[in-house]
């Protein structure tokens, strides 16, 4: 098995397209630039991350591998790594994500799917404890 999530009608991106999964990369970088936080986390010329991530997630939900004969293998986690994401940047991505998926009009059950998997990853992206985010004292670590 590829991993690659599948349902009867084949994978997710075959029965969304091409066009569909572009059309969420620019509606959700649309949202960013106009993000005064998360505007500053991403680099100056969107067009390239929203196509980078229009290529990974067709690559990923089961179309062409342009994503990795490009870029190489995605190591999201890595990628990420020189950004500082914190519970708050995580959340309003994933607000700006699953307004992009409403405004597509991805349909069921594939919208709920693509929810899912950006509801997890990115949690998986978190790399800094927010101001709030409290650490653990002295008295919690092990002696």
């Amino acid at each position: 098995g590829s991993g690659v999530p599948r349902g009867s009608e084949g994978t997710v991106y075959e029965v969304l397209g091409e066009a569909t999964f572009r059309a969420l990369a620019e509606a959700f970088y649309r949202r960013v630039e106009s993000d005064p936080v998360l505007r500053a986390v991403f680099p100056p010329d969107l067009s390239q991350a929203a196509e980078k991530q229009a290529l990974f997630l067709m690559q990923y939900f089961g179309g062409p591998t342009t994503y990795s004969e490009k870029y190489g293998a995605p190591m999201l986690r890595m990628r990420h790594m020189p950004f500082a994401i914190d519970r708050a940047a995580r959340d309003r991505w994933i607000e700006h994500m699953l307004a992009a998926i409403q405004e597509v009009g991805i349909p069921e059950p594939y919208a709920a799917g693509l929810a899912d998997y950006f509801e997890q990853f990115s949690l998986q992206m978190i790399n800094r404890a927010g101001p709030d985010a409290g650490g653990a004292t002295s008295s919690e670590l092990p002696s």
